[in-house]
């Protein structure tokens, strides 16, 4: 692409002289010159949209000198870079000129072949400038673009330096998490839209925010919906243990959020959570013309099963056993060997608790209610029982109870 110049100068003759010396880099397409004979001249056809990319100019001219033509330039949003000329030995000028921000300076009489070089110099330091700006850009569009997705401190990354996690389609072990606001879809339908956007955007905001502070990558919100995936794109060895925390954080939000919206007259359904940690296909599946970074497997197909599955437990978060066996003294209660759709085998469930929760006596004393279970202790029942009536809100050990005194035995459980 031509570069175009502006030689600023009065002297009648070098518009030619210029002309002649730079044929060849004329003819060419190299450079291309324009001319003005004072500042107020050159300021005139910049303004008038003149496309310039660099400024010769003379310091002594009429009604407008080189030296304040140069401190007009460097006032400009997006300043030309300007090499001064000047008489040999005008030392004052020059670094008057230098300090104003003249990128270089030659002197007169000129030398062509060093004003030669003094240009490609400039137009090179031109063009670095150029491909900065264009990176900042690309970066700060990239950034915009994965801050819906990603953390901020992984956008941030993916922004400056896109080649740090590779976006492309590749299998590797990660952690799912999905939930889910139970009846949602049937309670916004008689909702008037003045309250329904500002809950949506008050509880999406503060569950993509934990999402976000625990290293999780939001894949999608459907409706009041979330997918999140922890150990992609970028590796995080703690995944799991990721994913337990956060889905603590958000079960305490979420119940938070629904006394918060209960006292304004809205009931909302409790939030459940899903999460299974094993192997699966993650990457860009959206084209050429779209971003959608996605995870596929049997791994993300459990976690929203499980999700699901808490429905008929009566729990709000439930794991599969992959997730607590990666998480270091993990801290939950085991609620059975499920039989999920589209499962051969039974799954071994969890359901994290809050480490207060967990050292409780309800706690222990549900352990013990369940290792009856597993081993078809009838005592069980009274055991299940006497901790339901201790602990009425406890609808895991209601569900137990339930199955126990339909016949059901064992801790295998069929799901519908």
């Amino acid at each position: 692409m031509t570069a175009t110049i502006l030689v600023v100068d009065d002297e009648p003759d070098l518009e030619a002289l210029v002309q002649q010396r730079f044929r060849r880099q004329i003819r060419g397409g190299e450079f291309g010159f324009c001319f003005a004979h004072d500042g107020v001249e050159a300021l005139d056809m910049i303004a008038g949209g003149k496309d310039v990319d660099m400024v010769l100019s003379d310091i002594n001219m009429p009604r407008m000198d080189g030296l304040t033509l140069l401190q007009r330039l460097q006032e400009t949003a997006d300043p030309l870079s300007t090499v001064i000329v000047s008489a040999y030995g005008d030392m004052a000028n020059i670094r008057t000129a230098m300090n104003r921000g003249a990128f270089d300076f030659i002197t007169k009489p000129i030398d062509f072949g060093d004003l030669e070089t003094t240009i490609r110099k400039t137009l090179a330091h031109i063009e670095r400038l150029r491909e900065a700006r264009r990176r900042l850009a690309e970066a700060e569009r990239a950034h915009a673009l994965l801050s819906r997705y990603f953390s901020p401190n992984l956008a941030e990354r993916l922004a400056s330096d896109p080649d740090a996690v590779d976006l492309g389609g590749q299998r590797r072990e990660i952690t799912s998490l999905f939930s889910d606001i139970a009846d949602f879809t049937s309670m916004i339908e008689t909702l008037d839209l003045e309250i329904v956007a500002p809950l949506l955007n008050e509880y999406l905001g503060g569950m993509t925010g934990i999402a976000f502070r625990h290293g999780g990558t939001v894949i999608k919100i459907v409706g009041d919906a979330l997918h999140v995936l922890f150990g992609a794109p970028a590796d995080q060895p703690d995944h799991a243990t990721r994913a337990v925390a956060c889905a603590l954080e958000l079960d305490q939000y979420a119940q938070t959020c629904r006394l918060r919206w209960r006292d304004r007259g809205v009931v909302l359904g409790a939030t459940r959570l899903g999460l299974e940690t094993g192997p699966a296909i993650v990457g860009n599946f959206g084209g050429d013309k779209f971003f959608d970074y996605n995870a596929y497997g049997d791994t993300v197909n459990t976690a929203a099963r499980l999700e699901a599955a808490n429905k008929q437990l009566g729990t709000r978060i439930c794991v599969g056993e992959s997730v607590a066996t990666r998480v270091a003294g993990f801290k939950g209660r085991p609620i059975g060997d499920l039989l999920l759709r589209g499962r051969r085998e039974p799954l071994r469930a969890f359901e994290p608790l809050p480490i207060e929760v967990y050292d409780s006596t309800a706690a222990r004393a549900y352990l013990d209610a369940f290792a009856k279970l597993e081993t078809e202790n009838p005592l069980a029942i009274p055991a299940f029982a006497a901790l339901l009536g201790l602990h009425s809100e406890d609808h895991l050990v209601g569900f137990h109870l339930r199955r126990l005194l339909n016949g059901a035995t064992g801790a295998r459980i069929a799901l519908d």
